[in-house]
């Protein structure tokens, strides 16, 4: 379905991003993307558009301006800054509860790469508006303390290919306090570029995205 150009405040930048609002949806799902990527990710945008054929509503965004792109291509100096990429993330948040038209829909996050850990920071930070994030490659690893604050139950999605982010992954999920799977997809490398790979990624995220709310507390 079609996208709606938009910028979202976050403490100062305007962050480009692509937001699609099927009608009647039943929720809103705010992408994080990793290191050296962007909105443009064609792995999210793939999941994005498969999202949408289920009725949830989807954000794409930058979570660095065209500066901080220019400077993080050169030094890497952002993608790994947890900090900075989960505030944007959580004034997306946000600015998602006071628009019209996504105000009254559940928010869930899905996390690539570096993304994953900032949409875990960004999850601790507003329990009452986060209702689950789920991880495609992360390391939520690098979500640190936030991991045991986290109160939305987490779906980490990993390769069965990518043993060391695979290591990364259980040892992140045995910090979390609320229920949470790790889905590995056999076959699957870093990217997921496998026939089917992707598909599987989707299908599963969907699914968490949609199933009932549960109550924190246990795996």
């Amino acid at each position: 379905m079609a996208s709606d150009a938009v910028l979202v405040p976050a403490g100062g930048a305007a962050l480009a991003g692509d937001l699609a609002v099927p009608a009647s949806a039943r929720a809103v799902v705010l992408f994080a993307h990793g290191s050296g990527s962007s909105r443009l990710s064609p792995r999210n945008r793939a999941v994005a558009t498969a999202l949408q054929h289920s009725g949830l509503a989807t954000l794409l965004m930058d979570l660095l301006t065209e500066q901080e792109e220019a400077v993080d291509a050169l030094t890497a100096g952002h993608r790994f800054d947890i900090a900075l990429l989960s505030g944007r993330l959580t004034a997306a948040i946000d600015w998602l509860g006071a628009r019209p038209g996504t105000a009254d829909l559940p928010v869930h996050l899905f996390g690539a790469s570096t993304g994953a850990a900032a949409a875990l920071t960004a999850a601790a930070g507003r329990p009452d508006q986060v209702r689950s994030v789920v991880s495609r490659g992360g390391r939520p690893d690098l979500a640190d303390d936030a991991l045991g604050r986290v109160r939305a139950p987490v779906l980490l999605i990993v390769g069965g290919e990518d043993h060391e982010v695979l290591r990364l992954n259980r040892a992140a999920a045995a910090r979390l306090q609320v229920p949470h799977e790790v889905h590995v997809v056999p076959g699957a490398t870093h990217l997921f570029e496998e026939p089917g790979a992707l598909e599987e990624v989707a299908e599963v995220a969907c699914r968490w995205f949609l199933r009932p709310p549960r109550s924190p507390g246990g795996a």
